[in-house]
């Protein structure tokens, strides 16, 4: 990669990331006046349409065998299970509480392939991991004056998205990516449906059937600048930048909400940052080490 396009990829993922605190503010406004299996099964009939046609496009189908694949299930049920408890956090706690727990992703997916799928980590990876989550606590602080009950929410998130990232790694390469999103998203769209019996229904008014359609143009966007920047740009450059969404949440939370995340809050998300970032930059320095060891390995010729 040449250094115009690792700079083009930066511009595209912090680009995303603005798309995507922006998504969250539309459904931060959506899930105060709507149940959320509504809120579920409109976003992801709009996801799933999206998807199936990307997937057409590219000369595959939706409604194949390879849907029942177990770790396409498994990855289906991280998905219901996170995006069911991050709509539920965005409702009830600050936006920046919710980023801020939510960049502790990297480190739970890091810890998760070590644990279930015999990837090899390091002790200072281990002690990235293990900082991050002391950041964790100091973001909802359990046991303290300022703990909130519904901060444990992005925890489940964070267990629900790291599942949904790790089976995604199974996946047989003969599956597509619009493939896997739009199954995804289809399953997050029938966990609605299924709740929707057991909530009331509420006729979207104009402004929240706005507040909808923002998240899905965002929410889209930003999916398309996403997957733009991590095939501009080298992964390990492009990728800390996701850290730029807690900022994007912090203005907005401010901003819009009124919501001011106070000194444990910052201080934690800061030990978060910086334990991924580390984390980030050690996977970059044993990659580059590999490299070199298969580079000394081969014969000369």
């Amino acid at each position: 990669m040449t250094a115009a396009e690792n700079l083009r990829g930066i511009g595209l993922m912090a680009g995303s990331m603005a798309l995507f605190a922006m998504e969250d503010m539309f459904l931060k406004f959506s899930a105060q006046g709507l149940p959320t299996g509504e809120i579920l099964l409109v976003t992801c009939l709009f996801g799933w349409a999206f998807f199936s046609a990307l997937a057409r496009a590219d000369g595959k189908r939706t409604f194949t065998a390879e849907a029942l694949h177990p770790w396409v299930l498994a990855r289906n049920l991280g998905e219901m299970v996170g995006t069911y408890a991050y709509i539920t956090a965005l409702a009830a706690i600050p936006l920046a509480t919710v980023s801020a727990v939510l960049q502790a992703m990297p480190l739970a997916v890091t810890m998760g392939a070590a644990l279930f799928m015999g990837e090899k980590v390091g002790w200072r990876r281990w002690t990235a991991i293990a900082v991050g989550f002391a950041g964790v606590l100091l973001v909802i602080r359990p046991g303290l004056d300022g703990f909130r009950p519904t901060a444990l929410w992005v925890l489940v998130t964070v267990a629900g998205l790291g599942l949904r990232d790790l089976a995604s790694r199974k996946i047989p390469a003969s599956t597509s990516t619009a493939q896997v999103s739009a199954w995804g998203v289809a399953s997050v769209a029938v966990l609605g449906a299924g709740m929707l019996p057991f909530q009331t229904p509420v006729m979207p008014t104009l402004w929240q059937s706005s507040m909808l359609l923002g998240a899905l143009v965002f929410g889209t966007t930003g999916y398309w600048a996403i997957t733009a920047a991590t095939r501009t740009g080298e992964v390990s450059v492009v990728s800390p930048f996701r850290y730029s969404r807690l900022i994007f949440a912090i203005l907005i939370g401010a901003g819009v909400f009124a919501e001011y995340p106070d000194r444990l809050t910052l201080i934690g998300a800061a030990v978060i940052i910086g334990s991924g970032l580390y984390s980030f930059a050690r996977e970059r320095a044993r990659s580059r080490s590999l490299i070199r060891a298969q580079a000394a390995a081969q014969p000369a010729t």
